[in-house]
């Protein structure tokens, strides 16, 4: 139980960026749905998903290579100045090749007037791409204060400058502040956001100059490269497989979806934003990896790994769907987040978040392939999951719009969360408590409906629904406790 302990502390300590880093990012969504319209909400929403694609490409999974080859200390230089000169090459040739092709690009995905946006974009792509393995050694030297500060500088100045850019420059314009136009366009309106997270990116790759200086270009080995790339290779399907599960349905929903370009554009600005009201789950389960891949990497050999890994997976599972719960419950103020608008989506969050709980449980699922060096079938499950998204967005988005986008979400996950536990128990047999992780996101799903036939029942009492909605939620927290505490 220590070392599940000192996991937790861990997350906490990782999750202080990604968790306060997503809230910070949650401050932006109402400005975003209030400050640009629909349409630039759905250019937002599409190119971040392609770039979630690209920076795959970019990095090519070297971080997981260099935990697996530069976990014990000996190694540690050389994997990591091997790593990052493979990086620096590559990302230079390819961010070149992107800027020199910026009008043509610009012009396939509808944005020709627009070339700057892919310019942008591949610089920002190359100073995260670059900055992806300096962070990973923090991790792996267990650093978090440092790690957490770089994480919180970035995404401090993104705030920053779209706060600056979208809500005070056009105010002080209003107010006749005239040296405003020196620094701000009304023209310029979603390239602003662009631009802000170019400039934290930058930003952020001299923070860490100081891991940057530990490269030594002399120490690349070209055998233990090799090796690395193969390891990484399949791990690069693995997550690419994942982005296609998670951001193919806001990459693609523009070409799927029935009406014009710009009505599609309005429909994925709406179906971005409800699905960031559903990723506190997300938020968690990344704090929680950030910890976890080397936590399990370290205690690999341990007598009870096994063991340690189904408790760990049961307690991500409650943390998940009691997160899953409160925003269930509170999402009469939760909804406030978007703009009035956007309302109409709310539907979904319900969907998405169970669908978020089962990635979460799933990378706890297939940890095993990492662990027994078997992520060619890391690669294949997630392949599999990837065709389902695939499958079922062109099946549904067409019919039943963007919510047939949030069902095939789930359904995939679900299927990769079952092929990841039958095949791995082959290689790595874990006693999951599999019932009580069921039993306890039944009941999530349980209260909720109870609440909503609550809520229809009460129909304008607000305030009486999130009294009844806290007493249920404090429930929920008490038979964990009553139940958990009885196992022990």
């Amino acid at each position: 139980m220590s070392l599940i302990k000192k996991l937790a502390g861990e997350t906490a300590l990782y999750g202080l960026s990604s968790i306060l880093g997503r809230f910070l990012n949650y401050l932006l969504v109402p400005v975003y749905t209030r400050t640009l319209t629909k349409v630039e909400n759905g250019v937002l929403t599409e190119l971040y998903a392609y770039s979630a694609f690209l920076i795959v490409v970019l990095s090519y999974r070297m971080e997981s290579a260099f935990f697996r080859y530069g976990t014990p200390k000996e190694d540690r230089e050389r994997a990591y100045s091997t790593a990052m000169v493979s990086l620096f090459v590559s990302t230079a040739a390819i961010a070149a090749a992107v800027l020199l092709a910026a009008q043509p690009l610009a012009e396939a995905l509808q944005y020709g007037s627009h070339p700057e946006y892919i310019r942008w974009f591949a610089l920002i792509l190359a100073f995260d791409c670059i900055s992806e393995l300096p962070f990973a050694r923090l991790r792996l030297e267990q650093r978090p204060l440092r790690f957490v500060s770089g994480k919180l500088f970035n995404i401090g100045l993104v705030l920053f400058l779209n706060l600056f850019w979208l809500v005070y420059c056009p105010w002080a314009d209003q107010q006749g502040v005239d040296w405003v136009h020196m620094v701000w366009s009304p023209e310029v309106r979603v390239g602003y956001v662009f631009l802000a997270n170019l400039i934290a990116s930058l930003a952020t790759m001299f923070y860490l100059f100081p891991e940057l200086r530990r490269v030594v270009v002399g120490a690349f080995d070209r055998v233990l490269w090799r090796t690395m790339i193969l390891y990484a290779a399949p791990l690069i399907l693995v997550q690419f497989a994942g982005i296609i599960n998670s951001m193919f349905d806001r990459a693609m929903q523009k070409w799927l979806l029935p009406g014009t370009p710009q009505e599609n554009l309005a429909d994925v600005g709406i179906y971005g934003n409800i699905y960031k009201l559903a990723m506190l789950i997300t938020i968690f389960t990344q704090a929680y990896r950030y910890a976890a891949e080397p936590f399990f990497f370290r205690h690999a050999n341990d007598a009870n790994a096994p063991e340690l890994q189904a408790r760990v997976t049961k307690w991500f599972t409650i943390a998940s769907a009691l997160g899953m719960l409160g925003v269930l419950l509170y999402i009469d103020v939760v909804k406030y987040f978007l703009a009035e608008p956007y309302w109409v989506g709310l539907h979904m969050v319900p969907i998405l978040l169970l669908a978020n709980v089962l990635l979460g449980v799933y990378y706890n699922l297939s940890v095993w392939y990492r662990l027994k060096d078997k992520t060619h079938i890391g690669a294949l499950i997630s392949i599999a999951g990837a065709l389902a998204t695939v499958a079922l967005n062109l099946w549904w988005v067409p019919i039943y719009g963007y919510t047939g986008s949030a069902w095939a979400a789930l359904i995939s996950y679900a299927l990769m969360c079952l092929l990841a536990w039958s095949i791995g128990k082959r290689y790595y047999p874990v006693p999951y408590a599999f019932g009580r992780m069921g039993f306890y996101l039944l009941v999530v799903l349980g209260l909720y409906g109870l609440s909503v036939w609550l809520k229809n029942w009460l129909p304008g009492q607000v305030i009486i629904s999130l009294s009844i909605n806290t007493l249920l939620f404090g429930g929920y927290l008490g038979m964990v406790y009553v139940l958990e505490k009885a196992k022990k």
